[in-house]
């Protein structure tokens, strides 16, 4: 059985993974529209795996005798300066994604809730790759600058990146 102080913050976790979902849903509709199809592709991706994401909570939840609630999601950010500015954005999203888990796992452990100590390792491991990824694309902005062409190749290598990402998402939907 889950506490009620546990069943609580994995709810607001819920919130914050359903919120990245829809930001980077808003984000990668932005990216469509202004003709980056790889980059659009690549968040689109992203989007879904945080929805897969916020499902594991759900049904880590209700499998523990809590409750997991559908938050109503605030609308987010609907338009972006350029793609540089949204992969800035993403990065700093995905730290405050960690360190919400990392307060989530200290909070187990203060409660002594070892079960939910453990579930949660798994986003722990996932916001480590989720951080390197935004990094290893900013990386990739920088070297580009300003170039057209260098642009135009980023997009195509992200349609590609995406496309290749089996990572979090996939493996959060077997693995529970």
């Amino acid at each position: 059985m889950i506490s009620g102080k546990i069943e609580a913050a994995l709810n607001r976790q819920i919130d914050l993974e359903g919120y990245s979902s829809m930001y980077y849903l808003a984000m990668g509709s932005w990216a469509e529209v202004k003709g980056y199809k790889g980059v659009a592709q690549f968040l689109y991706h992203h989007s879904d795996e945080e929805r897969m994401h916020m499902l594991k909570l759900f049904r880590y939840i209700n499998d523990r005798g809590g409750h997991a609630i559908v938050p109503p999601f605030a609308a987010p950010q609907k338009d972006f300066k350029n793609i540089r500015e949204i992969f800035d954005i993403v990065h700093s999203h995905e730290v405050k994604v960690s360190n919400e888990i990392n307060a989530l796992v200290e909070l187990c452990i203060q409660e002594k809730d070892y079960t939910t100590h453990n579930f949660l390792q798994w986003y722990v491991t996932e916001q480590i790759e989720e951080e390197s990824l935004a990094r290893e694309v900013i990386d990739k902005l920088n070297l580009i600058g300003e170039d057209k062409g260098g642009m135009y190749l980023f997009d195509r290598d992200l349609a590609t990146m995406a496309g290749q990402q089996g990572g979090g998402g996939k493996k959060g939907a077997h693995g529970h």
